[in-house]
């Protein structure tokens, strides 16, 4: 393991321990935390909290090596030679219980193959009416984006707007957030100064959303909104998500992979 990929692997172990310090102190307990070991090599540690604010949440660390299939090594950039990949990275999803706080998705990683780049994103899902929030969100999102470069906004919008997408029903997934990857510059130290500085924006945005939001009242039909809004988290998921299907595809463990999945949802 080079200086990179050791600085990467120790960021988001830390920064798993900030998030879950965080969220035990909202919930007021403790996570429950399972190992795993990957079909390659190395494995990851998932982390779970359920309770009566945070109805459920994961995070998600892991640090694997391998070979690519023949199937994934065509998409995957610096495969031409090896197929033999080696990535780290953090997975968090929250579902909170009151359906005025939206669901949070926050995910990082860097892999390297005979490349190696920065991966990942932010976006959020609320259920119900959240204008002024959303404006929110996305004015400190651009801010943190513009302290390392003034493109990076619009193009990671932009590209979470497309990903986080339900074609089948023609309507997005949440509000967005930004989305990236392949980042790659030439610069190790500015890529990770990025990639860094959206997972400490994700860390204080959830311990905002749940201060303001979690002892607001909420009404019944505010939470059947909220249900079939996790229906439709779950559809994506499903059926489009490349988090997902990476995992599954070389070996992950199905129970971390699908972690991300609401406790409760509906469709009527």
């Amino acid at each position: 393991m080079n200086e990179e990929q050791k600085n990467a692997k120790e960021w988001f172990f830390n920064l798993r321990n900030d998030l879950v310090n965080t969220l035990e102190i909202i919930e007021g307990k403790k996570f429950n935390f399972k190992d795993w070991s990957h079909s390659g090599s190395g494995g990851g540690t998932m982390g779970s909290i359920k309770g009566k604010i945070i109805e459920k949440g994961g995070v998600n660390i892991s640090t694997v090596s391998g070979e690519f299939s023949d199937k994934m090594r065509s998409r995957i950039p610096g495969t031409e030679e090896s197929a033999k990949y080696w990535a780290t990275g953090i997975s968090v999803v929250i579902h909170p219980f009151s359906p005025l706080i939206p669901s949070m998705h926050f995910n990082s990683r860097y892999l390297k193959t005979n490349k190696s780049w920065f991966g990942g994103g932010v976006d959020i899902t609320p259920a119900t009416p959240f204008e002024e929030e959303t404006k929110n969100f996305h004015n400190k999102l651009k801010s943190t984006c513009d302290m390392h470069d003034n493109s990076y906004y619009e193009k990671h919008k932009k590209w979470c707007d497309d990903y986080f997408f339900l074609k089948h029903r023609n309507e997005a997934r949440g509000v967005g957030g930004v989305f990236f990857d392949y980042i790659d510059t030439g610069d190790y130290k500015s890529d990770f100064a990025y990639t860094s500085s959206i997972g400490s924006f994700f860390l204080e945005y959830v311990k905002y959303i749940f201060d303001k939001y979690s002892k607001e009242k909420w009404t019944d039909n505010d939470k059947r909104l909220q249900m079939v809004k996790r229906g439709r988290y779950v559809e994506f998921n499903l059926l489009y998500d490349r988090g997902t299907k990476f995992g599954l595809e070389t070996g992950g463990n199905t129970e971390a992979i699908l972690m991300s999945m609401p406790p409760l949802a509906s469709w009527d």
